[in-house]
């Protein structure tokens, strides 16, 4: 009789201790049939706030709500065995005092079973940060661009542009680091800040946009599989899905309305009667 050997799900602990080791690998997923594919292959799938643009066809991550995150992460939990699964936080659920984003956070933990939170912000939310890992919220930090702060920010762009604007950038790293987050995400933040960031923070830095230096990386999964229609530079598309999902479509269309399909191998027919 065989035994089948437990699987054992990452933990934010598990991921802290990979600073400066194998480089982590991290997806994006929104969904239980995706998140079985990037789960045989990525150390992280966070949960992103991204989904609010690419399931829903938001211009920002501004609109999405808590409950989207929830079942979303719902979802990946239930696709997913190894990989340590984060939820970001989304715009408005966590901002206004530290107890709203323990509350928020809770939901997450306690409605999806998910390992961690990801929230956008350094300096000024260090104290948040803190409050939540005293109590048991593992948290994932984002510094660099904060999509969450488009309205503030007026664009995506990316950030440390010159060298005079690098401080501010890495007090933000250093305050989350400080404040208990197990990991950072640097985003769109020039390759030698990424680096330099890499270089002094204790925990491991998440590239996206950043350095090849960084700890890990990670890439929204549509758009590294060629189904957005505009990703931004740092993207590599590592496959060009949306042409053969369209000639799909285009090939079912075609042959529903000349009545090709279904065939006889895709019917029910009846049973022949049985001779007396």
């Amino acid at each position: 009789m065989s035994i089948q050997q437990e699987i054992k799900r990452l933990t934010a602990p598990d991921i802290r201790a990979r600073k400066g080791g194998e480089p982590i690998v991290c997806l994006t997923s929104y969904h239980a049939h995706t998140a079985r594919l990037v789960d045989r292959y990525c150390d992280v799938i966070l949960v992103g706030d991204s989904l609010g643009m690419v399931m829903h066809g938001f211009e920002t991550t501004v609109p999405v709500t808590l409950d989207m995150m929830i079942l979303q992460g719902h979802a990946v939990m239930r696709g997913s065995r190894r990989a340590l699964v984060v939820v970001d936080m989304p715009f408005g659920s966590y901002e206004q005092s530290k107890e709203q984003a323990f509350a928020s956070c809770v939901r997450v933990l306690k409605e999806t079973h998910c390992g961690a939170i990801k929230l956008e912000g350094g300096r000024r939310m260090a104290e948040t940060i803190a409050f939540l890992v005293e109590r048991g919220v593992p948290v994932m930090g984002h510094i660099g661009l904060t999509p969450q702060s488009i309205n503030t920010l007026g664009s995506f762009r990316a950030q440390g542009r010159d060298e005079v604007d690098w401080a501010p950038i890495e007090a933000d790293a250093m305050a989350v680091a400080e404040a208990g987050a197990f990991s950072v995400v640097a985003v769109a933040v020039k390759k030698q800040l990424g680096r330099r960031i890499t270089e002094k923070v204790p925990i491991p830095t998440i590239g996206i946009g950043a350095s090849p230096a960084c700890d890990g990386q990670i890439l929204v999964l549509e758009d590294m599989l060629g189904l957005s229609p505009r990703v931004p530079k740092f993207v590599k598309r590592y496959g060009d899905l949306g042409p053969g999902i369209e000639a799909a479509i285009a090939g079912y269309a075609k042959e529903v309305r000349a009545r090709v399909f279904p065939g006889r191998e895709h019917t029910y027919e009846m049973r022949a009667k049985r001779k007396p």
